[in-house]
């Protein structure tokens, strides 16, 4: 789960200035324990807080800019959003990721390339050894038109980060670790392969999203795509907007999960620093149902066969194994002499069943 939170939610904006005055972020109501319950009840197993977005304006004290949450008035300057967040997000049992723009509005250092590398590390530095193992970083590739020229020195910050938590996966439109699927509307390729070729990948290059929403078939690089949407209209708070509809967050899990990918929903607090009831209502709706659609194996009854299976009768890849509990260890492979044309049948032993939802899931080693 997503989560965009800072000055704009305070501006009713979704891109800051950079000139927003930190006292005017105040969420006296801040409770990041129940984010976490609201993630925890929709079964969210990672939660991405945007420790600081394209305003500059950063979500701990840190020690690098005078543009944090140590110059507002919330907790009287004493507050640290990010330290609340991993540890409401931890007792839990869910991992925490953390976000943190490369594109900043506010700090002068920004188009003087060493100076901002250097502070960029810097404040990555303080994220990665501060609050615990981090369990993704993301990499933003936006950028407004009139943005100075900039080059960021990637390889020393995913170097740096895997030196400080090798464990982490580092999300980018370039990988390494987790990449984007190519648009904000939570939709994978109709077919999204997980490997891609790295070589042909660059942050915040317009011209690959295509190529990033399928994947490549005969990629060399394993490559994950992650979907990231927003519950609403825009990626912050606003008074003005709902969450969206529950058929309209299936036909995203559909073709997010329901593709092979990752799904990342944003789910913004507010101006008080609580995530919105109508929202925490949608999340129980969504999660529910999900679990109604998928708690019952039409397929479970019915017989199975197929047009072939690897190994033959005692190979240990027939098709039953599609009907098994196991969906990791035990999957039906036809024989590797079969080119074309594989097939498996199911037919039921009872009456006719009307389904309108497969889920088919490919075994990957």
């Amino acid at each position: 789960m997503f989560l965009h939170f800072g000055v704009n939610t305070f501006t009713d904006s979704e891109w800051g200035t950079g000139r927003e005055n930190p006292s005017i972020f105040y969420p006296k109501g801040l409770d990041a324990a129940q984010w976490a319950d609201a993630a925890a009840g929709a079964g969210v197993s990672l939660m991405i807080l945007t420790a600081k977005h394209h305003d500059g304006f950063c979500l701990w004290p840190s020690r690098y800019t005078d543009h944090s949450v140590a110059r507002s008035p919330w907790k009287n300057g004493r507050g640290d959003v990010v330290r609340e967040f991993v540890d409401a997000v931890r007792a839990r049992g869910i991992d925490a990721g953390l976000y943190l723009s490369p594109w900043d509005l506010h700090d002068p250092r920004y188009g003087h390339v060493k100076l901002y590398n250097e502070y960029y590390l810097a404040q990555l530095q303080e994220l990665l050894t501060r609050y615990g193992d981090v369990r993704e970083i993301w990499f933003d590739g936006a950028k407004g038109p009139n943005a100075p020229n900039m080059t960021y020195y990637f390889n020393d910050w995913f170097s740096m980060v895997k030196e400080l938590q090798s464990a982490i996966n580092i999300f980018s439109d370039a990988g390494p670790d987790v990449g984007w699927v190519g648009n904000e509307n939570g939709y994978a390729g109709t077919t999204c392969w997980s490997t891609i070729n790295a070589t042909s990948l660059s942050i915040g290059n317009g011209s690959i999203i295509n190529y990033l929403n399928t994947g490549d078939p005969k990629g060399a690089n394993w490559l994950p795509a992650e979907c990231d949407v927003s519950i609403r209209k825009g990626w912050f708070w606003h008074k003005s907007q709902a969450p969206k509809k529950l058929t309209q967050l299936l036909e995203i899990y559909y073709k997010s999960v329901g593709r092979n990918c990752v799904l990342l929903l944003n789910v913004p607090p507010n101006t008080t620093g609580l995530v919105s009831e109508s929202d925490v209502r949608r999340l129980k709706q969504f999660r529910g149902a999900i679990n109604t659609i998928f708690s019952t194996n039409l397929a479970g009854k019915c017989s199975v066969e197929a047009s072939s299976q690897r190994g033959g009768e005692n190979g240990g890849f027939g098709p039953k194994n599609v009907l098994d509990d196991d969906h990791l260890w035990t999957y039906w492979a036809p024989n590797l002499d079969e080119k074309e044309n594989y097939w498996i049948e199911f037919r039921t032993r009872t009456k006719r069943i009307t389904f309108n939802v497969v889920r088919i899931q490919e075994a990957v080693a």
